[in-house]
């Protein structure tokens, strides 16, 4: 089998990336806000009488597409760093073993925080990226069109499975109770014990299993064909999947909900939508100098993802849970958008000090030093 060659075409940062990633996170934190990160089952005191339709609007806008926006990041992040050691004779692979073995350490911590953590998810599917790293490009395009197809969620609706998440279930419930009537203590233990499984058991429950590997090695083949730059016929290639997912998406919002196809539509819907933001994000980016100019002076909210995610964690635990204001059980979904969107801007003003004079996160800067601290090769 023909393996993947770096071609020696210098990777410079890319920008609108950085904005896009800002953007990304941004919209994860709202729409754990108005779930009320992961507590179950609550009936705000303060509430209107139109919240569960803006709940379910927002479901629309948000969910299943903030994160694959981020997961198709991390894919790109993984083949510049990978093709930028190729240009110069090394190996990443055991470097970005390592990194990933760092990556789970950090989200084993932030789990114990916020048990909807994804950078356990990300740390144990990242490890395909490595085998996948050195694939042809066509062979790597096919594997990711498979993944992304939905395979076992197809299967399931063929075969008319019926799988059990009772389980699964009954340990949200647990996490949930936690964070409803537990201390800080007993949130960090509860979610610490379940908080692995239940996120695994998202992913198989969603179609996340397939999905998420698919969207890093979408990233990976999105970073081959340098897309991302202003190059060549790239921006006439990002119309098409603009206009494609825009048809795509008005077809997807006239056949909701997707009834007894649900399992299979509702992700490739969100992968639909997820390219409608992201082709219409780089087009306004490359094309009005006006917008590529106002975002990027949140390129640092991007760059600084992993401490962003944190931080989300922390302040959002703190506004929600039991053993901070306990807002789970006052605020219905408008209110908690809106403190959403507090916390966004909270993160922003302290992240936009701290980028004043640094240029990295202080825990993206802790990963880059844990990961060059042991030696594995050369540098």
């Amino acid at each position: 089998m023909k393996l993947y060659k770096t071609l020696n075409i210098p990777n410079p940062r890319i920008d609108v990336a950085d904005a896009l990633r800002g953007i990304a996170v941004a919209g994860i934190i709202l729409y754990h806000s108005v779930e009320h990160f992961n507590t179950l089952d609550s009936v705000p005191e303060y509430s209107f009488a139109f919240d569960d339709k803006l709940f379910e609007t927002l479901g629309i806008i948000l969910a299943g597409k903030m994160y694959s926006i981020f997961a198709i990041l991390f894919g790109l992040s993984f083949y510049i760093q990978k093709d930028n050691r190729e240009m110069k004779g090394k190996d990443f692979s055991l470097r970005f073993l390592w990194r990933m073995i760092l990556l789970m350490g950090f989200g084993m911590v932030n789990t114990g925080l916020y048990d909807g953590d994804i950078l356990t998810s990300y740390a144990i599917f990242g490890l395909l990226m490595i085998p996948a790293g050195y694939l042809s490009t066509p062979v790597l395009a096919v594997i990711t069109a498979v993944l992304l197809l939905q395979p076992l969620n197809i299967f399931n609706v063929i075969a008319g499975r019926q799988s059990d998440f009772s389980a699964l279930w009954a340990a949200y419930g647990e996490v949930s109770d936690a964070h409803k009537y537990g201390t800080f203590a007993s949130n960090f233990v509860t979610d610490l014990k379940y908080g692995l499984y239940v996120n695994m058991g998202w992913n198989v429950y969603s179609g996340r299993i397939t999905q998420i590997p698919g969207l890093f090695f979408l990233g990976m083949l999105l970073g081959r064909a340098r897309l991302f730059y202003n190059e060549g016929r790239n921006l006439r290639i990002w119309k098409w999947i603009f206009c494609l997912c825009a048809a795509g998406t008005a077809i997807g919002l006239c056949l909701m909900p997707f009834g007894t196809l649900e399992e299979v539509a509702k992700p490739l819907f969100n992968l639909v939508m997820t390219f409608l933001y992201v082709s219409l994000f780089v087009l306004l980016w490359y094309r009005f100098e006006g917008f590529s100019g106002t975002m990027s002076r949140t390129g640092f909210f991007g760059r600084m993802s992993m401490t962003n995610y944190f931080l989300q964690s922390l302040l959002g635990s703190f506004v929600f849970y039991n053993f901070g204001l306990g807002l789970w059980a006052k605020t219905g979904t408008l209110y908690s958008l809106l403190i959403g969107a507090g916390i966004v801007i909270v993160q922003y003003l302290i992240l936009k000090g701290w980028s004043r004079t640094h240029q990295r996160g202080p825990l993206e800067s802790l990963w880059r030093e844990l990961t060059w601290m042991v030696p594995l090769g050369k540098k």
